[in-house]
């Protein structure tokens, strides 16, 4: 993650190691289907020594193509809700489970900025979507939570707050269920 700072690295390293110990102990996978964070959250889990034993796929579904082709999102939802939307990053974290098996997803998408802002989706707009393994969707009748934040800052902050914002959930919600 050259375009992060040192000790920004290293706290996002912290938190990887953390989730990548996590899983491990649960013998269950991640999967990561990322838009606007452009393969930082999968940069922060690589970077873990071991995180092919827990890390199974990541994708860069910048374009709207990719997203339908790729991770399933149905077209219908981009035209009605557009890509940075709780309902897109639900498909995408859903498809790119399902495509890898993988026991967790995590999607992001938004406006890093410094432009493509609206006012009803200003400039650091994220939204964020967790698939939770099939057995937790059965207790808890949720199979994706979802998500929407504005971050500040310039483009390389909202990407950085995002990928912390993502693994921190994640940690949340394996603390939060023991399964």
């Amino acid at each position: 993650m050259p375009t992060l700072h040192t000790e920004k690295t290293s706290t996002l390293l912290d938190l990887a190691s953390e989730l990548g110990e996590r899983l491990a102990r649960r013998h269950q996978h991640l999967a990561l289907a990322e838009s606007c964070t452009g393969g930082a959250i999968a940069a922060a889990v690589t970077a873990v020594s071991g995180s092919s034993g827990w890390f199974d796929l990541g994708v860069v579904a910048y374009s709207n193509i990719i997203k339908q082709q790729v991770l399933a999102v149905p077209p219908h939802l981009l035209e009605e809700y557009g890509a940075v939307s709780e309902p897109v990053v639900a498909a995408m974290a859903t498809g790119v489970a399902q495509l890898a098996s993988a026991d967790w997803g995590i999607a992001t998408s938004g406006i890093a900025g410094p432009c493509g802002g609206t006012d009803e989706k200003p400039v650091g707009t994220v939204c964020f979507a967790w698939a939770l393994p099939l057995v937790l969707s059965q207790v808890s009748g949720v199979s994706v939570l979802t998500e929407r934040h504005c971050f500040t800052g310039d483009r390389a902050a909202v990407q950085y707050q995002s990928v912390h914002y993502a693994l921190s959930k994640l940690l949340c919600l394996l603390d939060k269920n023991t399964v």
